[in-house]
């Protein structure tokens, strides 16, 4: 369903990428999953390919089922990137910058706090992380989650000011383990901010919402993210 679609119908049952339903929050066509009455809510911002992701969706529900309400935003508005578009990602990029998805970001998060939600968490996924890592620095979240992220830099770790974890792939061009193992040196000069950083071997760029389904170590690995992200939200919202 595209965004103009959304638009167009009220928000359905979408079985076929989830079992959650799509509203609109903050100005923002979102996928939603897990209990309205919740007080702590998850976003999970995409990669560049946007968010009706089926395997970002059932993540989603996954983290839902652990008793948050989680909100899958479509910060590309409708418009994301096409896989192998001839169009380079820094022609694409430049509409379709993290500096906008954190704005966009602030409206999802105060449509969140006036249904009573008290914590929140995000975790982003390539592009998304960027846009975390900026909620981060204001402190408009409680904790973070960063997956194989890009646009990210040492900079961005000295300012976060919230708990945050940093999932890394060892065959990453974008951020690759030299630059997570920088990111880390950042955050361990920082004892105030509780910080967790680990590199999953054997994995490429994008492998947690990527993942080949007919590839054993790659589900693994994809399992095991899911896992750890799941892990840090618990530890620092409930």
């Amino acid at each position: 369903m595209s965004g103009a679609e959304c638009m167009k119908n009220p928000p359905t049952l979408n079985s076929a990428s989830g079992i959650g339903n799509l509203q609109e929050i903050g100005g923002l066509n979102s996928y939603v999953s897990g209990s309205i009455h919740s007080k702590l809510a998850i976003l999970l911002i995409s990669d560049v390919f946007g968010y009706e992701a089926p395997k970002l969706r059932k993540l989603a529900d996954k983290v839902a089922e652990a008793g948050f309400y989680v909100v899958v935003p479509d910060f590309l508005r409708g418009d994301p990137r096409i896989p192998n578009d001839e169009k380079p990602l820094e022609v694409w990029i430049i509409d379709h910058g993290p500096d906008q998805g954190f704005e966009d970001a602030k409206p999802v998060i105060e449509a969140l706090k006036s249904k009573g939600v008290t914590k929140i968490g995000a975790a982003g996924f390539c592009w998304g992380a960027k846009v975390v890592v900026e909620l981060a620095k204001y402190a408009y979240i409680q904790a973070a989650v960063l997956l194989h992220p890009s646009f990210v830099d040492v900079d961005d770790m000295h300012a976060v000011k919230v708990p945050i974890s940093i999932l890394g792939a060892e065959i990453d061009r974008r951020s690759p383990p030299e630059l997570v193992k920088q990111f880390e040196m950042a955050l361990n000069a920082k004892p105030e901010v509780d910080a967790f950083v680990k590199i999953f071997p054997g994995v490429t760029h994008g492998w947690a919402v990527r993942y080949n389904d007919e590839d054993e170590l790659a589900v693994k690995s994809a399992e095991e993210s899911h896992q750890d992200m799941l892990g840090w939200f618990e530890k620092h919202l409930k």
